[in-house]
This record gives C-alpha cells, sequence and structure tokens, in this order.
C-alpha cells in the first residue's frame, strides 16, 4: 500500500490531478469494515473562475469553507437531499478546487458493499455513479473535511492487486450543470475509456 502523500494533492493542475486519479484506489475503513475501488472516473471543479463549482466567485459558506482548505482532504456534500458526494479538495489553501470522484470499480469488501447498498449481486448498479459509490464505501457528509491522509478514509496508489493497467483515458463535458453557462462545454469528466464500471451519464 502507498497512500498518496498531501503534495500530491497540494498541486495548481486540478485537470492533471483528475486524470491522474483513475487507476488509483480509494479506500474506507469505517468501524472496522474495509471497502475500496478503482477510480474510473472523476469530475473538475476549478473553483472562483469556473461557474459549475460551490465556490464560484469566491463564495464561502459553513458547507464550503472546507474546499479553502488544503488539498488532500474529503469534501461531501448532500445532493438533493439523498446523495452524499464525495470530492477530493486539492490546491493550497484558500484555493477553492475540487475533484469529485464519479465512479469506482470494486476491489475489497464488496460483500459489504452489497449489504450497504442492499445489493445480492454485483453489477455496475453497485459503485457506476457518484451517490451510490458513497453509499456502497460508507461515505456521507460526516466525514466531509476529514484528511485523506487518515485512517478512515485514503486512497492509495495500489500497484499489485490492481486489475486496471495501461488504460486509456477519455475526457467529456461535465453533467448536471446546466447553470453554468459556457462552463458547461468543459471537457472535465474522465474516464477509463470502455470502462463498465463508469457512470452511466452521458
Amino acid at each position: 500500500m502507498s497512500k498518496l502523500p498531501a503534495d500530491f494533492y497540494q498541486r495548481e493542475d486540478i485537470l492533471l490531478i483528475s486524470r491522474e486519479l483513475l487507476g488509483k484506489v480509494l479506500c474506507t475503513n469505517f468501524h472496522g469494515k474495509l471497502t475500496s475501488g478503482i477510480i474510473v472516473e472523476t469530475e473538475a471543479y476549478a473553483g472562483v473562475t469556473d461557474k459549475a463549482s460551490h465556490a464560484y466567485g469566491g463564495r464561502r459558506t459553513k458547507r464550503t469553507d472546507i474546499m479553502y482548505t488544503p488539498g488532500g482532504t474529503a469534501y461531501v456534500y448532500l445532493c438533493y437531499g439523498i446523495h452524499h458526494l464525495f470530492n477530493v479538495v486539492t490546491n493550497v489553501e484558500g484555493v477553492p478546487h475540487a475533484i469529485l470522484i464519479r465512479a469506482i470499480q470494486p476491489l475489497d469488501g464488496i460483500d459489504i458493499m452489497l449489504r450497504r447498498r442492499n445489493l445480492k449481486n454485483i453489477s455496475s448498479r453497485l459503485t457506476a455513479g457518484p451517490g451510490i459509490l458513497s453509499q456502497a464505501m460508507g461515505i456521507s457528509v460526516h466525514i466531509s473535511g476529514q484528511s485523506l491522509l487518515d485512517k478512515q478514509i485514503w486512497i492509495e496508489n495500489r500497484e499489485n492487486n490492481n486489475p486496471l493497467k495501461n488504460f486509456k483515458i477519455i475526457s467529456r463535458p461535465r453533467v448536471g450543470i446546466q447553470y453554468a453557462g459556457k462552463d458547461v462545454l468543459n471537457p472535465w469528466r474522465f474516464q477509463v475509456e470502455n470502462s463498465p464500471w463508469a457512470s452511466p451519464a452521458s
């Protein structure tokens, strides 16, 4: 196991980090229940200049203050009052960049994930989407603000036991941001090409 260090997250280029997160392994360990999955889809939100970002124009609220913390912090928010969406805060303190983790390919603790999702069989319904992957991994708004260098949630560069190698990356416009004007066209959603675990959003 090689947990990603703080300096991985605390770089300026959010698009590069979004691409480099593909193939890395997201891990959680809540109450002794270890789960993990390979990141196969990400979405970048570039802070104060990005109309799709919660921090556009320098907006700050109690919820979004976490985006202004140093890179390597979990930012989790509730969407439609139902879905807990997990984001990785990047860049240095005061620059509110964040990357939404949209989909993972399950690795460890699949039985735990199935129970959390109330599913009997493994399929893309388990983790192919930002809300359902959080449910499967046990992620909720209660961990928002937690360090990704901690023991409950982290991302690692796992060379062994990682079936995803030598993949191509495709980029597409982000989804669900019709309010973002011209920024809706930015191709800032990154996927592992042909991954059956990528989200079905088009």
